[in-house]
């Protein structure tokens, strides 16, 4: 039986276990959740096995990155993945964040940023969060807003990435500013 490290109504955020690779390979296969990340489509099976082994064995208490699973309450469906990076002093973290298309407009990803942002703040006292995304990838910024990140900064042309430069946008929310969430409600 997988674990679940941080729930919510509807969701399980846990361990990546080896059968979900072929979910994570499909996803991170769509051309459109590839277009900003640093990967790119398709994944294939292989790569998909060995990056959910590598998630499989990382420590979310440790400093470095940890990948959730996100999986659904009502199927056990894979629907994405939730990156978190705490850095050495362990009062900081970098976020990032993975949903496949089909899950994507649901709530689902506010929901899961949500509760590890609860987690990060109110159950480890983390100091500061922090995220960023390309500029152009404008249903991450929403989604940061959405959940109480501030849009800090933007850096023109700083990322070279498939072949081009892209502006990114910066994100972060303090500790002390975190204003703790409601449960969402099920539908």
């Amino acid at each position: 039986m997988l674990i679940e490290l941080i729930g919510t109504p509807r969701l399980r955020l846990r361990r990546f276990d080896a059968a979900d690779a072929p979910a994570l390979a499909a996803y991170r296969s769509d051309p459109e959740i590839a277009r900003y990340q640093g990967w790119s489509a398709p994944v294939d099976p292989a790569t998909a096995a060995e990056l959910v082994r590598t998630f499989a064995e990382g420590d979310p208490d440790r400093a470095g990155w940890f990948q959730y699973a996100v999986e659904l309450r009502a199927t056990g469906e894979l629907v994405g993945d939730l990156g978190v990076c705490l850095a050495e002093n362990l009062r900081q973290a970098e976020l990032g964040v993975t949903f496949a298309a089909g899950h994507q407009g649901h709530g689902y990803a506010t929901e899961a940023v949500r509760a590890v942002l609860s987690d990060l703040f109110e159950r480890r006292g983390l100091h500061r969060v922090s995220a960023e995304c390309d500029a152009r990838n404008l249903g991450s910024a929403r989604l940061l807003e959405r959940v109480g990140l501030r849009r800090e900064g933007l850096r023109p042309g700083h990322t070279w990435i498939k072949g081009e430069w892209t502006d990114d946008l910066l994100f972060g929310l303090l500790g002390e500013d975190w204003t703790p969430q409601p449960p969402t409600p099920q539908p």
